[in-house]
């Protein structure tokens, strides 16, 4: 991730309080929400951050690489001026990136067409495209119980222990769109807070299957800096939203494991002392985890779609807890489970619309006019493809 350079620079050097991955910097006149700026350590290393707040003359700024070394005295702030912004392009397919958009494959950097911010636009909803044309992952419970369709967000519950990494390295490698593989189907993997084990597993994986090439993979490992796991899954969506929108890929964006996306907003939420929540989690979560699964979707004029799959693991198996429960209301319920029971992946039912749209998605074409009821799709805010 990098940030668009500048001519007149702007530093301060009034740190004030430091909290976890957090600094707090006083007399921050200036400075804008969402700003990305470099934080310059007294050893005169660089790091970069982003500005989650400004409060009057006060700004809140996230790390990405820690707090660890700096202090009140001597560390400085660098203005950018602008915001958080990835270096898209087709050239992504094929490499394996950090979970802060670096190279971690020991190949060359990435050669951008394209600078894209990272936290996207919504979709309009008079631009969106039903979603239909289901894709075929070659999980027998998905594909005959809970369809994915091209354009949807289909989240799976897992039991903590349970092969949910398997599960979705599997989709990865086997997923395709029946009846048009001649058209470019791409995968963006995400894997946030995993261990090294299993970082080399999924490498090997796709290595194996011969996939590597028609997929990019960002892989955040549980020993990286917890304030880089909220950015991995953006980044992710912004490279798919490039190809999708401008390329014309279909892609399938997997997510695993959004718990410890959560646990890491918890954990950020903590050191900005705020107001806890339900279980400690942020106030603000359901509108968080929004802002991700609503850049799933299909656009009017635009042959490429966005398609997520994302696993959720549940803390104590429970259902009820926030993560699996916010996530199952924005993904409109439409919800797997890979339940412990048996050690076999589940149906959780979906409401009568959501199975009627998936029911139509998956009727042979001439079959004649199926009412498909319920709600649209999930909708958001604006999305203006030209011009980005």
């Amino acid at each position: 991730m990098k940030p668009h350079t500048s001519l007149h620079t702007v530093e301060l050097q009034t740190v004030s309080y430091v909290s976890g991955p957090i600094i707090f910097v006083d007399q921050a006149l200036g400075i804008h929400s969402g700003e990305v700026v470099e934080v310059v350590s007294p050893d005169e290393g660089v790091r970069r951050g982003q500005v989650l707040e400004v409060n009057r003359e006060r700004a809140v700024v996230e790390i990405y690489s820690g707090t660890r070394g700096l202090d009140i005295a001597s560390t400085r702030v660098r203005l950018s001026g602008d915001t958080a912004r990835f270096p898209v392009g087709t050239g992504l397919l094929g490499r394996i990136l950090d979970g802060n958009g670096d190279p971690a494959d020991q190949g060359p950097p990435v050669m951008p067409e394209a600078f894209w911010d990272v936290n996207g636009l919504a979709i309009n909803p008079a631009v969106r495209r039903y979603p239909s044309e289901y894709i075929e992952t070659g999980v027998s419970a998905i594909d005959a119980l809970n369809t994915l369709v091209r354009g949807q967000k289909l989240p799976i519950f897992s039991g903590f222990g349970l092969p949910a990494n398997e599960l979705a390295a599997r989709i990865t490698t086997d997923a395709r769109v029946v009846g048009h593989e001649e058209e470019a189907f791409v995968v963006v993997f995400a894997a946030m807070g995993i261990t090294h084990r299993e970082a080399s597993f999924f490498r090997r994986h796709l290595e194996e299957s011969g996939r590597l090439n028609r997929t990019v993979l960002f892989l955040n490992l549980a020993d990286d800096p917890t304030i880089e796991r909220l950015l991995t899954p953006r980044l992710a969506l912004t490279t798919a939203e490039y190809l999708a929108f401008e390329r014309g890929y279909h892609v399938l964006v997997i997510l695993t494991d959004m718990t410890h996306y959560c646990e890491a907003l918890r954990e950020v939420a903590t050191a900005r002392e705020e107001v806890p929540g339900r279980r400690g989690y942020p106030g603000y979560m359901y509108t968080d985890l929004a802002t991700i699964y609503e850049r799933a979707g299909r656009i009017h004029d635009h042959p490429g779609s966005i398609t997520q799959l994302i696993i959720v693991s549940m803390p104590d198996d429970d259902i009820t807890h926030p993560i699996p429960d916010l996530s199952g209301y924005i993904t409109e319920g439409a919800s797997g489970r890979h339940h412990r029971r048996g050690q076999s992946l589940r149906n959780r039912p979906a409401p009568s619309g959501v199975r009627r749209r998936v029911r139509a998605a998956v009727r042979p074409p001439g079959s004649g006019p199926v009412d498909c009821g319920g709600s649209g799709p999930g909708l958001g805010p604006v999305w203006h493809v030209p011009g980005r």
